[in-house]
């Protein structure tokens, strides 16, 4: 094999390994990236800063008892939360519960039902982006 044929082959191999190792939470992160891109032409990507930012923040358009994320999600999210009713949250930190945001449809439920308990409004999708980008470093 020659050298350009091998360069061929390696770079096609890192691509499908690349494609091979995305998943379920990475897919839904770039359906939030295009959406986000559509509406904000100068998106440049989620930061783990603004989602932390975002879980701490005290909002006056949701529920009372729910001013922030942390309301249930716990300040630091490798800790386990409790709901208002006194419901143990399982912590929202990727490291410590693996499988958390790996399904769409209920990644899209909970943030539907606590944007609004906490907003008062939906999320956009630079929040859900930024959000799920601080809990996965975690």
């Amino acid at each position: 094999m020659n050298l350009q044929t091998a360069a061929i082959v390696l770079s096609l191999s890192l691509t499908l390994a690349t494609a091979a190792a995305a998943g379920p939470r990475e897919d839904q992160l770039a359906q939030y990236a295009a959406a986000a891109k559509a509406t904000t032409p100068a998106f440049a990507g989620f930061s783990a800063a603004r989602g932390e930012a975002l879980h701490r923040q005290k909002f006056a358009g949701g529920k009372p008892a729910t001013p922030s994320c942390a309301s249930c999600h716990a300040d630091d999210p490798r800790s386990a939360g409790r709901t208002p009713a006194g419901k143990t949250i399982e912590p929202a930190a990727v490291s410590l519960s693996p499988a958390r945001y790996t399904d769409a449809a209920k990644v899209e439920k909970w943030f539907k039902r606590n944007c609004n308990d906490v907003l008062g409004r939906e999320c956009t999708p630079l929040e859900k982006g930024d959000w799920l980008a601080y809990v996965a470093s975690r």
